[in-house]
């Protein structure tokens, strides 16, 4: 009884947090502290994911698949900033 309880409050709290989140990004960008730019770069681990999810079908799936495919977008965005810092492009 007590651990559904302490879940449900836990998971009460991570709600309330993600909402202020949102609620705090939405007043920045009417503000002008923040560009779409920069919510569109985070808006790219959930397109990827929602589209692993619907090619594999399972969250852990999906989930790995995202996390492979940033790793390895990473490294890219890596080796491309290194060679045009590198050779002056």
């Amino acid at each position: 009884m007590i651990n559904n309880l302490a879940i449900g409050l836990a998971l009460g709290l991570i709600v309330i947090g993600v909402i202020g989140i949102f609620i705090s990004g939405i007043r920045n960008v009417m503000h002008g502290k923040s560009d779409f730019k920069k919510l569109g770069a985070m808006g790219v681990p959930v397109v990827v994911f929602a589209v692993s999810f619907f090619l594999t079908g399972t969250f852990a799936q999906a989930g790995v698949a995202t996390m492979i495919f940033m790793i390895a977008l990473m490294l890219l965005s890596i080796l491309v900033t290194g060679t045009r810092g590198t050779f002056n492009f």
